[in-house]
Order: structure tokens, then C-alpha cells, then sequence
């Protein structure tokens, strides 16, 4: 609430999970057109990076009958921030379980927001050795440049589909501090879209209306580049692997993201983004709220939303192949 002393346990997202029917086509994919590089395994998990994330991992890659979110990940700022959290959500009536023997970091607390998309918050975690022939000349960087495939720098943010999106929003509101930058409000009041932040970025996550009233889906995982060339050139790339573009290049209106769309393998959506130095710096941030007449004018420079954008969500919808 205005006036409150904010929240801040919060750091970061650390790391998504992404189901896929097609791991080892997945797998090529991450790796070889996006230039991710492979940091261990586990189970059925496959863990990578891009080469500026500090830990150990920001992808985990998790063979699965569909497609999909198996978790998101946000890192807290010390341990008492995670005790607070953790009774945070269990005040709010939160079903959390502690997971243990995970892949990279120390204990983490799983729940589940209003949709029913699983989270987990933890704070103990693995920063990234890289190995000999990994070890960057530019000593702070974790990693050296790969020089392969589209190169992504680190994981940026995600986007979930909702059925409630106001309700989600004023969930991570009130039990893990997170504060709306922006978001849509369509004329019958109801809530389209939210943008969440728990830095000076101007967003770790959104969420944005689910189409057909199935909860628990998922729209987006996102890695930055590091610069809007790098995004056409990004474009090219996926070009030449044979790679479907979705929409893009071009440039959201709402929080002014240069952006580019794919799918992989496994049905996933995937983004590569420009979010340029668009900070968050204010303190007493004025949530921007987008009206329905704004929405209908496309993106920044005019290019419309495209149709699927609304519509294509993973898991599938019954009858639906990824």
C-alpha cells in the first residue's frame, strides 16, 4: 500500500523450469541456436546458462509427456528474507513445501499462486566455476563468450497466462513484495495483463489473461541480448536453423521491450529481448495502466498483435498438439 515501507526479500528470478515431450530436440535447440551452455544434469533434467547468469543455472530443461512451466524460481536476499517469506505464504493460506537436493542452490519453499502455477523461492546457491576452458579473460563475467548461435546474455523474465490476473497480482503483492509497474485494464474493469518487478528492472515476470479459462498455463520464457542489433541478428539465425518465427522483430508498447518470438522444439514459447535502459529508479513508482482502446493500436510502431499471441499457451488444450 502507498505509504508502506516496502517489501524487498526479493532479489531475483533465478531460474524456470520448462517441460518438453522432445528433450533432446530441446536440448539442441538451447544449446545450439540459442548458444545456452550445459551446466550438469539431473534426473531428467537437463540445467543451463546463459553466459553472464551468475549461478549455476537459469534453465532447467525437464524431458515430460507435454509441454510447458514445471516451476519459476526467484532468489531472496538473505536467509531472514526467506523465513519471511515463507511465513508470508503460509499467513496467506499457502499450502509451502520445503524441496530439498536441488540441482545448483540450497533449500527452496514451493507453492502455488491463484492459477495454480507452481513457485519456489530459496536463497543458498552455487555461483557459477567455469571450467578452464571457460574462464572469460574479462574476470567479471562468469563465463567467457560462446560465440554460438544467438548468444543470450542471462534469463530476463517469463510470462504466464492467468485466469485471474488481478488476483495473481495482488497475490505476489502482498506475500513476496513484488511492486505492478504497469498493466492492462479492459473496459469491463477487468485486469488483462500485470508486470511485476523486484529490482530496479522494469519487470522479472508478467501475467497475462488466458483465453480459454484453463488455468495454470504458460506464455513466455525470456533471455536478453544486448542490443537491439543483436535481436535482427538473433532473427537471422533463427532464419538459417529453421527456426518458426511467431512475431517480430519490433518493439512493445508496453514497457518498450525490443522483442522477437519462436517456438521451440517442445512447443514452448520463446522470446530473445532488447529491454534497452529502461529502469524502474523511483521509489514511489506510479503503476502505468493501459486502457483496452490503447491495446487495440498493436505495439509501439504500429504492428498488430499478432492472433496466436492471445491463443497459444503450453501446456496444449485438450485436443491440441504442441
Amino acid at each position: 500500500m502507498q505509504g508502506e515501507e516496502p517489501v524487498m526479500d526479493i532479489a531475483h528470478l533465478g531460474h524456470v523450469e520448462l517441460l518438453t515431450p522432445k528433450p533432446e530436440e530441446s536440448l539442441r535447440f538451447f544449446r545450439n541456436v540459442m548458444g545456452l551452455t550445459v551446466s550438469g544434469t539431473q534426473g531428467d533434467s537437463v540445467f543451463l546458462r546463459g553466459w553472464d547468469d551468475y549461478e549455476t543455472y537459469s534453465l532447467q530443461l525437464t524431458a515430460s509427456k507435454t509441454s510447458g512451466m514445471g516451476h519459476a524460481a526467484f532468489r531472496t536476499r538473505s536467509a531472514p528474507a526467506l523465513e519471511r517469506r515463507v511465513a508470508a505464504l503460509r499467513a496467506e493460506g499457502c499450502e509451502v513445501t520445503e524441496v530439498k537436493d536441488s540441482f545448483g542452490h540450497g533449500p527452496a519453499f514451493r507453492f502455488r499462486d491463484p492459477d495454480g502455477h507452481p513457485f519456489e523461492i530459496y536463497y543458498e546457491t552455487q555461483w557459477y566455476e567455469a571450467p578452464p576452458e571457460r574462464r572469460p579473460s574479462l574476470k567479471n563475467q562468469p563465463e567467457r563468450y560462446p560465440a554460438r548461435g544467438v548468444n543470450v546474455r542471462r534469463i530476463d523474465h517469463f510470462n504466464c497466462l492467468a485466469v485471474d490476473v488481478r488476483a495473481c497480482r495482488e497475490f505476489f503483492q502482498r506475500t513476496l513484495g513484488f511492486r505492478c509497474t504497469e498493466r492492462i485494464e479492459l473496459d469491463s474493469g477487468e485486469e488483462a495483463g500485470m508486470w511485476l518487478t523486484a529490482t530496479n528492472k522494469s519487470y522479472d515476470f508478467a501475467f497475462t489473461k488466458e483465453a480459454h479459462g484453463v488455468p495454470g498455463r504458460f506464455h513466455h520464457l525470456t533471455f536478453a541480448l544486448d542490443s537491439r542489433e543483436a535481436v535482427l541478428q538473433a532473427a537471422d539465425t533463427f532464419l538459417e536453423a529453421g527456426v518458426f518465427i511467431e512475431t517480430g522483430p519490433h518493439k512493445h508498447a508496453v514497457q518498450q521491450t525490443f522483442f522477437l518470438y519462436v517456438y521451440e522444439p517442445g512447443g514452448n514459447r520463446i522470446e530473445v529481448a532488447h529491454a534497452g535502459a529502461r529502469l524502474i529508479l523511483a521509489p514511489d513508482w506510479r503503476t502505468i495502466t493501459w486502457t483496452e482502446a490503447e491495446r487495440r493500436k498493436g505495439q509501439a510502431w504500429g504492428l498488430q498483435t499478432i492472433q496466436s499471441f492471445h491463443t497459444h499457451g503450453t501446456p496444449p488444450l485438450p485436443g491440441e498438439t504442441s
